[in-house]
């Protein structure tokens, strides 16, 4: 007799997972001048960590989905945190940028399979009745990684070493193996196809000239027309292959389909800010609000307690409001927000930014746990492996295009009215340029039909 699965327990496993991978993604960004003086190069050399990360995420995401399928969920996510443990011991002992480099690309292989797999798993085995309010908890790691990274970071590097942003991720990792492999239940899918390596050399080859040309794109020092022609390059492989095969790693076809090609886009643009925000505030309230580092550490921290904070009522407010209403009004509040914050002068008053701080937090927590609830709920069963490798991918580039809007933005705005360093009138650029171009959300939530999540809302929530 098969043993209940314990769902909320395998919700936690796989979400902490996800925040570990979440988290390595920005922790870095604080620790770039010690990692750069005890390498021995410049600071502009270490963007490269970053750099890597996204590289090895965006490459192999795609593959997630097919490995999943032909040898078990439960196998790939343990080989995952195993890969991602040795990555991180590695990068932790580096004494070169090369080798650094090298390590935190292995590194972005390992936590690229952790949260498509573990989001496949969730899809799987969870009754639909309880999807929204699995799924809000599934997705609040999403929103807090992010942030809590340059604080985090900070905190660790000033207080003890850049190497330990790294070290901290063994012991979670031998903790929560062996808890996966006892409570996540093994799921293959019969007559899986096998893997196509062909396929995934021209789809990583396309993906790696995308990721790249985003990053080169925000560095003035680096022509625009060599990050044209390597976007064009990665876009015409991603297009190459989606005809060159029936089942490909990135299936475009999939967004035939209304409501996930409306949930991809409205996530999307909300991920444009949830990539730029980490960026830019650290900087913001350091450069303009005068805040050191370990006070801007705490002020950004306000926001994953906004997420925290909101995510029990989320169901209810779906169930209040609908999955329409509720998703066109958040689409605007990254440009709301973003604006707000501009208005802030040194030496005012620190509670109303921490106000719109929180604020920000809550509407992210809302915003990817209605979208990644309602994504798949017109995805055929048999593709959403292939559904959830193709959104993972996407939303992993569209953040990377974040950051590059705001430090271009940023960029820009310097040169044009002559600063040396980003003044005031610089950030007001690049948090409303973020803030309209996520606003592109409100226009696709407007799109979605009116009885968009029906199925899901109808829970009794007197339970």
């Amino acid at each position: 007799m098969q043993k209940p699965l314990n769902l909320p327990l395998i919700v936690l496993l796989i979400a902490s997972t996800v925040f570990m991978e979440q988290l390595d993604a920005t922790i870095l960004t604080t620790a770039l001048p010690s990692i750069a003086h005890t390498l021995h190069v410049s600071i502009v050399d270490t963007s490269a960590t970053l750099t890597a990360y996204l590289i090895g995420l965006t490459i192999f995401i795609p593959a997630s989905g097919p490995l999943a399928d032909r040898l078990g969920s439960r196998t790939t996510l343990c080989m995952a945190l195993f890969i991602f443990i040795t990555a991180s011991v590695a990068c932790a002992s580096a004494q070169s940028l090369s080798f650094l480099v090298a390590m935190r690309t292995l590194q972005g292989f390992g936590g690229a399979l952790m949260f498509p797999v573990g989001k496949l798993i969730i899809l799987r085995i969870t009754p639909k009745d309880k999807l929204v309010s699995t799924m809000t908890w599934m997705m609040l790691p999403v929103a807090l990684g992010p942030l809590l990274g340059p604080a985090a970071g900070g905190f660790i590097t000033t207080y003890y070493s850049w190497r330990w942003d790294f070290y901290i991720n063994i012991p979670f990792c031998l903790i929560i193996i062996p808890m996966i492999y006892k409570f996540v239940p093994e799921i293959r899918v019969k007559n899986a196809k096998s893997f196509d390596i062909k396929g995934f050399i021209i789809t990583a080859s396309g993906l790696t000239c995308i990721a790249i040309s985003i990053e080169l794109f925000s560095h003035n020092q680096t022509s625009k027309l060599i990050s044209l022609a390597l976007f064009a390059t990665g876009a015409c492989c991603a297009g190459l292959y989606n005809c060159y095969t029936h089942n490909p790693f990135l299936d475009f076809t999939l967004l035939r389909l209304k409501i996930f090609r409306l949930a991809f886009i409205g996530a999307g643009a909300s991920r444009i800010a949830l990539g730029a925000f980490p960026f830019l505030l650290p900087l913001f309230l350091q450069s303009i609000a005068g805040l050191t580092p370990a006070r801007s550490g705490i002020m950004i921290s306000f926001a994953p307690i906004g997420a925290i904070a909101m995510t029990p009522f989320i169901p209810r407010l779906l169930r209040r409001f609908g999955f329409r209403y509720t998703l066109m009004l958040n689409g605007f509040s990254a440009a709301i927000l973003g604006t707000l914050i501009t208005f802030f002068h040194r030496g005012e008053a620190l509670w109303g930014l921490m106000l719109i701080i929180f604020t920000a937090g809550v509407c992210q927590a809302v915003l990817f746990s209605a979208y990644n609830s309602i994504a798949y709920s017109d995805v055929p069963p048999q593709r959403i492996s292939s559904a959830t490798s193709f959104y993972s991918t996407m939303e992993q580039i569209l953040v990377a295009f974040g950051i590059s809007i705001a430090a271009g933005t940023l960029t820009f705005s310097s040169q044009f009215h002559h600063n040396t360093v980003p003044a005031a009138a610089d950030f007001a650029a690049s948090f409303v340029i973020v803030g309209i171009v996520s606003s592109v959300a409100a226009l696709a939530a407007f799109r979605l039909p009116h009885n968009t999540g029906l199925l899901l809302n109808k829970r009794d929530i007197t339970k």
